[in-house]
C-alpha cells in the first residue's frame, strides 16, 4: 500500500471517529421524553412563593403586581415594563363592581387639557417616593393621553383591559406607586421590558 492511498483513508477514518465521538455524547444527553432528568439541577433558584417572577414584569401564576378597590371598580395591575425608549408601560384590568354604568370620568384628571380625553386613565401617575418625583401619563401633541379610553364606559360586572404610558424613572428606580382617581395608591415594581 502506498503512502498516497493511506493518507485519504486515515483522514476518512479520523473524520468518522471524530463524528462518532461528538454524536454519542450528545445522544446520551437526551432522554426518551417521558420522565424529567432527576439528576440535573436548575441554574435558577426555586421560587419562594412571593407571586412575582423576577425581571419579566409578568406575575408568576397569574398573580397581579397590585390590586386596588374603590370608585366602584377593582383595578388590577398585571405588568409595569420599562421600554428601551425611556418609557414605562403599566397595564392591567379594571372590573366594574358598582352595579351601575362606570365611565372612568373620575380617572381622566383635573387638568383642562385632559378633559378632552373623556373617561380614561389620563389622570394616572407614577410616584417615585425615594426620588420625590411624580410622573404623569404621556400625551401626544393634541393633548390625548397615551392610555386607554373607556369609550361608552363599563356595564356592571364588565371587565376591560387598560394601559398607560409614563416617562421612565431613572435606571435603578424600580419601586413606584401607581395612583389614579380616588383609588388607593398601589405600590408596584417596574421590570425591564424585552
Amino acid at each position: 500500500m502506498s503512502i498516497r492511498c493511506s493518507m485519504p483513508s486515515r483522514r476518512s477514518m479520523a473524520a468518522v471517529a471524530l463524528t462518532v465521538g461528538l454524536v454519542l455524547p450528545v445522544a446520551g444527553c437526551g432522554g426518551d421524553g417521558d420522565e424529567p432528568d432527576k439528576t440535573s439541577k436548575s441554574s435558577t433558584p426555586p421560587d419562594k412563593g412571593d407571586g412575582k417572577s423576577r425581571g419579566s414584569g409578568e406575575p408568576a401564576d397569574d398573580q397581579p403586581l397590585a390590586e386596588a378597590k374603590g370608585d366602584g371598580v377593582t383595578l388590577v395591575i398585571t405588568s409595569a415594563d420599562r421600554d428601551g425608549g425611556g418609557f414605562v408601560t403599566v397595564s392591567g384590568k379594571v372590573t366594574n363592581t358598582s352595579g351601575d354604568l362606570w365611565t372612568g370620568g373620575q380617572w381622566r384628571g383635573d387638568e383642562q387639557e385632559l378633559q378632552k380625553n373623556g373617561g380614561s386613565v389620563a389622570g394616572a401617575s407614577l410616584v417615585d417616593g425615594a426620588g420625590k418625583k411624580r410622573y404623569l401619563v404621556l400625551r401626544d401633541t393634541s393633548g390625548r393621553c397615551l392610555c386607554t379610553k373607556f369609550e361608552g364606559g363599563l356595564d356592571a360586572g364588565q371587565t376591560a383591559d387598560w394601559y398607560a404610558q409614563f416617562p421612565a424613572p431613572p435606571e435603578g428606580t424600580d419601586e413606584v406607586t401607581f395612583q389614579v382617581g380616588a383609588m388607593p395608591p398601589a405600590p408596584i415594581e417596574i421590570s425591564e421590558g424585552e
